[in-house]
């Protein structure tokens, strides 16, 4: 019986083992694009210390693009894991929260000396902590399903290209904001960041069948304007991401209110 039992132990061990070595290509594809993801978001520090903004902003750009993607491919092929989601945490914080502010350090609060360090220092610290309360998010099962539709602060890829507004606005007009005035605007991009401030989450918009046809035309007219005027356009659309917050926060407290009030259902 002993022996029985340590065999079945060992072929148990052993088939698990070999369970971890073999993996299909489909479980391992998404983390392969969160590390593409990772190496854009490296890449713009490596071009920024050569004085090419463009190519730098152009990199975290695509680093934003790659992170909307990894998730949802990740759930296509049924291949979420506990592994991919700290991978993708890990290279949101440098391609969100450590390059686009080194990036602005480099073009230019390297001018104000050790305050223009201290704002890099702050804005990355604003990042980690708003990352690491989205990682304890996780496993909260009290959420109610209506809170699901806000992230709690800024996400950080929107907080990354928030930040680089000051550097679209010279690539795209040729005019540069007053440092001190960059400085000040990043501290608040940052306090966004690690606030608790309720804003609207992507992943639960829906849209009513009959406004579907025109949600695709409006999406191309921006695809067509992004290809145009990139630069503008991705100014335009942190200007109305902007707006949107104090309009989320109210939505949020109104939910609120009404969760409260029917003991934790809301409208639709």
């Amino acid at each position: 019986m002993i022996r029985h039992a340590m065999r079945n132990r060992r072929h148990d061990e052993q088939h698990q083992r070999r369970r971890l070595r073999e993996q299909p290509i489909s479980r391992v594809f998404p983390n392969m694009v969160t590390l593409a993801g990772l190496c854009c978001g490296l890449s713009a520090i490596r071009f920024a210390m050569i004085g090419r903004w463009e190519v730098a902003a152009g990199f975290i750009v695509a680093a934003a693009f790659i992170d909307g993607m990894d998730g949802r491919l990740a759930r296509m092929l049924g291949a979420t894991s506990l592994f991919g989601a700290q991978l993708d945490s890990l290279s949101d914080f440098v391609c969100f929260g450590v390059s686009p502010v080194l990036v602005l350090y480099m073009w230019q609060l390297n001018g104000i000396k050790g305050i223009g360090w201290a704002v890099v220092l702050f804005f990355s610290v604003c990042a980690a902590l708003r990352l690491a309360r989205f990682n304890t998010g996780l496993f909260d099962d009290k959420k109610e399903p209506w809170e699901k539709k806000f992230f709690v602060g800024v996400p950080s890829p929107a907080g990354g290209g928030l930040c680089l507004i000051p550097l679209f606005l010279h690539i795209q007009f040729d005019y540069t904001m007053d440092a001190w005035l960059t400085a000040g605007y990043v501290v608040m991009v940052g306090a966004l960041m690690s606030s608790r401030i309720p804003t609207y989450s992507s992943k639960s918009i829906r849209i009513k069948h009959e406004y579907i046809p025109a949600f695709m035309i409006a999406c191309s007219l921006v695809l067509v304007l992004f290809v145009i005027e990139p630069w503008l356009m991705l100014m335009l659309s942190g200007v109305v991401y902007l707006i949107t917050i104090p309009f989320s926060a109210h939505h949020w407290r109104r939910l609120k209110a009404e969760s409260a009030k029917n003991g934790g259902a809301v409208a639709a």
